[in-house]
């Protein structure tokens, strides 16, 4: 324990000259996230490009009098900003939670007296008593320290409790986390005492520096930047085919131009770019989401953002931590083995006496002696004890067993073969000069395989009276054997990174710990090492040399906080979507740089709300079944664009068209809205469709090339057909201006429809893959519907003369030609791509 009368030794800073230091330095907190408004976050929604046209499109319809479209539209422009605002107005208690887990008080010398200060108080220069229990309030260089641990596994990953030293060397302004000397804000106390000198407060501290990261705005993430390079195209298409109509319809009018002409070609082309813009997009993402994040909470995996299921099915790369992930969270011993390397009950009897009569603090690797297993040691006796401290590496126990006294010494390896001169096998006791290099390197190679190992010796000292001993009697000693220690690998991960690798998924290590150790486990699960960096590497490296090591690379050892958040981002510059698993504050950079964030429910505050999904369970097997169902959902939210690319596209180029010579409008503004009405709402059902396995096996990414050609293809075809069903109506039958339209209307929304059947799948439709029960009910009963409106008075509303059953049975077969032909081509567009589905992020409708 740190003596009273050395108090005395630190006189502490004066309260004048702590007021100084306190307005130099800035309070002692870390950096918070400037609160925002609820309005000023709800108002941020809107501005996403795609949003922003569904709100130039709603305020114009409604100008026009086209009202039913103009709160349609809108509703799913707030249906969109709402379930993105819910989630971001969480976010904003990340930090504050963050500093909820520091302490509010410490003990500190002012004016030559100990007193309890604030936290906020504490400034460089001051002195600061710990113990047990204690958080440390700052960073600090350890002045005086008696049996002193600190656990800072939420800092650097690892998990058994570092001993911290007295330092030897003058105050430095510069602490590095491996210090020994050192300790660090957001630590916790596990044993013994210390008297610290405070060297940086706040944001300069490590912890201050993760805070100070996670209050910045949060990075844009593949999917992000992808959706708005997404939503400016379709604004751009919009642009240019909605000018192309008002256009061609000026210049035919130009003659007997009017307000009404002028009006009704206005309202048309504000009809296609209704028809063009996927309105009902947010509605069918909104929910194909729903039925995802319920999917995976069966599945132990829980979705705090919804639309970071879709980042979850296009990740391509899994960065996680090693401790609880791939291994069982728990330190075991592994190997008792003699000084020729073979397992040896004498070497564990002697360390279990030692660990059960030990009293200090209480180590993982004492207490994975004492788990190991029982023995019945009823006939021993402690007499004393010489506690561990860093100068010796060691800890020594004397025992009395009929009458017999024995000094058992447990420690550092090479400390321990410093004591011994003599060695001990099959129970002979002989000298250890020409044995001593062979033990040596059985201690190289345990430690190579990433073992942690302690060393054990022992001696019969004599029977007295004396009842204390001290350290000097650690000499001449018989050398035992080797304990080995391992946090042994899950073997059950192994058949899931088997998956995993199936799924696509390249998975990288990022670990606190040597390179060895995570090398071993990496090995006994299964992974190729494919390379090995560490974090003293990195740290020469300028961003060029990083980028071409770290896609080669799948072991991170020995590494910060800041570097698991620069692999992350360099990772993602390489144009890969990157998921990123942990569980500590020194993950919460990285979680939040990821595509997508993953914590587990047993993770600190900071790391779960940081991360986009929690797994109830820190399970490689969770986060696969999440993977899969995320996918599902990816897929599912997929089949929207695509129809909408091929048959929405291709209705409108066909009006495009048809404006240049047809002597009236192709289909009313009012019919095109209804049109787009009955197609909206037969998709959906589409969350519920089922999703061929092979489409579930590879990551999906933004192809902006692959859209264009499937746009170009598919919409052209639409569009060749819906001339066809022109020539035929107005040419051949000489249908008059309400029949034509009915006409085209009931043949564009069969084939607007049915060609999900293709879209949904590769295969050969409900031979080799069948569409949801769901899916087809609604999409089928949606096509009876349009096609009996003209027999309603709907019809009369929309303004459709009825057609002949000859005439609807000639469109009829014209469909079904379609769809033959669409699968034809569909067969002909993915070979000419390599047999290779490209597939396409889908926007969320939840986005900053």
């Amino acid at each position: 324990m740190i003596k009273e009368k050395n108090d005395l030794n630190y006189r502490g800073l004066t309260t004048e000259e702590a007021k100084k230091r306190l307005k130099e330095y800035g309070a002692n907190s870390v950096a918070e996230k400037k609160r925002i408004g609820p309005v000023r976050i709800f108002l941020s929604k809107l501005k996403n490009p795609l949003l922003i046209l569904l709100i130039a499109i709603s305020i114009i319809s409604f100008s026009v009098g086209q009202r039913v479209s103009a709160a349609i539209v809108m509703m799913m422009v707030f249906l969109s900003a709402i379930l993105d605002f819910v989630n971001s107005y969480k976010s904003q208690i990340v930090v504050e939670k963050l500093v909820s887990k520091v302490a509010t008080k410490v003990t500190a010398i002012r004016d030559g007296v100990k007193k309890e200060i604030d936290l906020k108080e504490v400034v460089p220069g001051d002195f600061i008593f710990l113990s047990a229990g204690n958080i440390v309030p700052a960073d600090c260089q350890v002045i005086e320290a008696d049996d002193f641990f600190v656990n800072q596994s939420s800092l650097t990953g690892e998990s058994i409790p570092v001993e911290k030293i007295a330092s030897k060397k003058e105050q430095t302004e510069e602490i590095k986390v491996e210090d020994q000397d050192a300790v660090f804000m957001g630590s916790s106390v596990v044993g013994g005492f210390a008297t610290v000198k405070v060297i940086q407060t706040g944001i300069k501290t490590e912890f201050g520096k993760i805070a100070k990261d996670l209050a910045k705005e949060d990075p844009k993430t593949d999917f992000e930047k992808s959706m708005t390079k997404f939503s400016f195209f379709i604004m751009r298409l919009v642009f240019l085919m909605v000018s192309f109509v008002f256009v061609v319809y000026m210049l035919k009018n130009a003659s007997h131009l009017n307000k009404n002409i002028i009006l009704e070609t206005f309202t048309f082309a504000l009809a296609i770019a209704i028809g063009v813009t996927p309105d009902m997009l947010p509605m069918i993402i909104t929910i194909c989401l729903s039925k995802g994040s319920q999917s995976m909470a069966k599945k132990n995996v829980v979705v705090k953002h919804l639309s970071s299921i879709e980042n979850f099915g296009s990740m391509d790369i899994l960065c996680t931590d090693k401790t609880g992930t791939l291994t069982k969270d728990k330190i075991e011993l592994v190997k008792c083995l003699d000084s020729a390397g073979n397992d040896s009950q004498s070497v564990f009897e002697f360390g279990y006496l030692s660990s059960f009569y030990h009293t200090g603090v209480q180590s993982p690797l004492d207490n994975a002696i004492k788990n190991h297993k029982k023995l019945d040691i009823n006939e021993y006796k402690k007499i004393d004890e010489i506690p561990y401290d860093f100068q010796r590496k060691r800890s020594s126990m004397v025992v009395e067993m009929r009458g017999k006294r024995f000094l058992i010494t447990k420690g550092a390896p090479e400390e321990i073969l410093k004591l011994c001169n003599y060695f001990e096998i099959n129970g002979k006791v002989e000298k250890i000069s020409d044995q001593k290099k062979n033990i040596e390197k059985q201690f190289k190679d345990l430690s190579a395989d990433g073992f942690r190992v302690l060393g054990l010796c022992h001696k019969e000292i004599p029977d007295d009276d004396t009842k204390v001993y001290e350290k000097e009697i650690e000499e001449n000693m018989i050398f035992v054997g080797f304990m080995a220690f391992l946090d042994p690998p899950k073997q059950s991960v192994k058949p899931t990174l088997i998956e995993l690798k199936k799924l696509g998924i390249d998975v990288k290590v990022l670990t606190g710990d040597n390179d060895l150790l995570a090398q071993k486990i990496c090995r006994d699960i299964g992974i190729n090492i494919t390379g090995v960096i560490t974090g003293a590497e990195i740290e020469k490296m300028n961003d060029v040399e990083l980028t071409d090591r770290v896609i080669e690379a799948n072991i991170f050892a020995r590494i910060t906080p800041s570097q698991k958040e620069r692999i992350i981002l360099t990772l993602k510059k390489s144009g890969k979507s990157v998921g990123f698993l942990g569980d500590g504050i020194n993950d919460a950079p990285a979680l939040k740089a990821a595509d997508v964030g993953i914590s587990v429910n047993n993770a600190v505050d900071i790391a779960k709300d940081t991360a986009d999904i929690i797994l109830m369970e820190k399970s490689l097997e969770s986060l696969k079944d999440g993977i899969v169902e995320g996918r599902k959902t990816f897929h599912n939210s997929l089949k929207y664009i695509l129809m909408g690319m091929s048959s929405n596209f291709g209705n409108m180029f066909s009006m495009m068209g048809a404006s240049i010579f047809l002597p009236f409008l192709p289909m009313l503004p009012t019919q095109i809205l209804f049109n787009n009405f009955i197609y909206d709402v037969s998709q959906l059902s589409l969350p519920s469709d089922k999703v061929d396995e092979d489409e579930l096996l590879k990551p999906a990414h933004w192809d902006f090339k692959f859209m264009r050609s499937y746009m170009i293809v598919f919409g052209l075809m639409s569009s060749i057909f819906d001339f066809l069903t022109f020539y035929l109506l107005f040419f051949y039958f000489h249908l008059g201006e309400h029949q034509f339209q009915n006409g085209w209307f009931i043949e564009s929304i069969a084939t607007q429809i049915f060609v999900i059947y293709i879209i949904r799948t590769k295969k050969i439709p409900f031979f080799q893959s069948r569409p949801s029960r769901a899916l087809f009910a609604t999409t089928f009963l949606a096509v009876v519907f349009a096609w009996i409106v003209q027999f309603t008075f709907l019809g009369k509303l929309m303004n459709f003369d009825r057609l002949p059953l000859y005439i609807m049975a000639i469109i009829a077969s014209y469909v079904l030609i379609y769809l033959v032909l669409v699968e034809i081509a569909k067969r002909l567009f993915y070979y000419y791509h390599g047999k290779k589905r490209v597939v396409v992020n889908v926007p969320a409708p939840a986005i900053s």
